[in-house]
């Protein structure tokens, strides 16, 4: 017969056999497996040698002797921490990047580099500083597509032999040192006072002009109106002359027919009946018997009419020629206006082609004050 505690004792070691035997199972099919997420993969080695890339899925590899090293595929951000530079014109900056890259072959990022990620900030650090020492300041300021493309391109060739791709680089900031900023804020400051020099220049010139030329057509309109006033007075003082000329021709041939008419009346006294009249005194008589109201001469009832101009006074005092002296007058008038308006125009277009130039002047340094100067 069996003793119970032998029995007993074998029973617990068979138990404790089976659960090594199981938990070592477990751990083998453990180690077998390897699943790949489906954004990476995974170089195997078995003792220590590599063997194969391992697909996204399940994969089986040997138990206890295999080794798996995961590489993410998708593109990785990677930040190159600040960096100090002397640029060409021997001004310091500090600059950072980013750098978007990409693991193309896992084979060769596991077997020809060490740690892709560091060797890929290390190598685009030295990069960024060799890029900015080879600029000048103004430069770095202002053309960071370039210093991108440069970076890249000094990237690509030994990243490429690592299976690895820079898909983009991207410089963040580049700060000149204090002295140096506070250096262009001076400048920035100098260069808009200029500006603001030029601009209130321009326009007390501009004042200047249109005061000018208002002034000059005010005293045309002016001299225009002296002009038109002294033609007129002077064409009064011909009509008055004419006029008083006139009354005192009628004045004396009054005079002459009134004596004439005493001298007929002295006659008539006498015994004589047979008179001798010169032709002077008849054709008298005669034009002022016309202008008398209901004589014999003016029998036909026409009534007093007042004296025309004849053709030689009319001539004298230009009395046919008044309406195209004043024609003449306005004809100057608006050909002096017209002059004005168009050197006006000509002063507004020198000023925009001066404040054009200064456009252009204001693209320069601060000290390039040259153009304004000779304007």
């Amino acid at each position: 017969m069996y003793d119970p505690v032998l029995l007993q004792i074998s029973t617990f070691g068979i138990t404790i056999i089976g659960a090594v035997v199981l938990l070592l199972a477990v751990v083998t099919v453990w180690q077998m497996v390897r699943f790949v997420d489906a954004y990476e993969k995974q170089a195997l080695t078995v003792f220590g040698e590599y063997q194969r890339l391992l697909e996204p899925g399940l994969n089986i590899i040997p138990p206890f002797v295999s080794r798996t090293y995961a590489f993410d595929m998708r593109t990785q951000t990677m930040d190159v921490p600040r960096q100090e530079a002397i640029t060409r014109d021997n001004s310091p900056v500090t600059a950072d990047a980013v750098v978007y890259l990409r693991v193309m072959d896992a084979k060769r990022a596991f077997l020809e580099v060490e740690e892709y990620k560091t060797a890929v900030s290390n190598l685009a650090q030295t990069t960024l500083r060799a890029v900015l020492g080879d600029m000048e300041l103004d430069d770095t300021l202002n053309k960071r597509q370039e210093i991108n493309a440069r970076i890249r391109e000094e990237l690509d060739e030994p990243t490429d032999e690592w299976g690895i791709r820079v898909e983009s680089v991207e410089v963040r900031e580049v700060n000149p040192s204090k002295d140096v900023q506070q250096a262009m804020e001076q400048q920035t400051g100098a260069e808009r006072r200029r500006r603001a020099t030029i601009l209130e220049a321009q326009g007390e010139r501009r004042s200047a002009v249109e005061k000018a030329e208002g002034d000059k057509q005010s005293n045309i309109i002016r001299a225009q109106g002296e002009k038109q006033s002294q033609i007129l007075e002077a064409q009064g003082d011909a009509i008055s002359t004419v006029l008083r000329a006139k009354s005192a021709e009628s004045m004396g041939e009054r005079a002459v027919i009134d004596k004439g008419m005493d001298t007929l009346e002295a006659i008539g006294k006498g015994e004589s009946t047979t008179f001798v009249m010169p032709q002077e005194l008849t054709s008298l008589l005669s034009r002022y018997g016309k202008q008398l109201t209901g004589s014999d001469v003016a029998s036909n009832g026409r009534q007093l009419e007042s004296l025309e101009f004849d053709a030689e006074s009319r001539e004298l005092l230009g009395l046919d020629d008044i309406k195209e002296i004043l024609g003449e007058i306005d004809r100057a008038a608006e050909v002096d206006i017209e002059e004005m308006e168009q050197q006006a125009e000509a002063v507004k277009i020198g000023d925009v082609d001066i404040e054009s130039a200064d456009d252009v002047d204001d693209g320069g340094e601060v000290g390039s004050e040259s153009q304004p100067d000779q304007e």
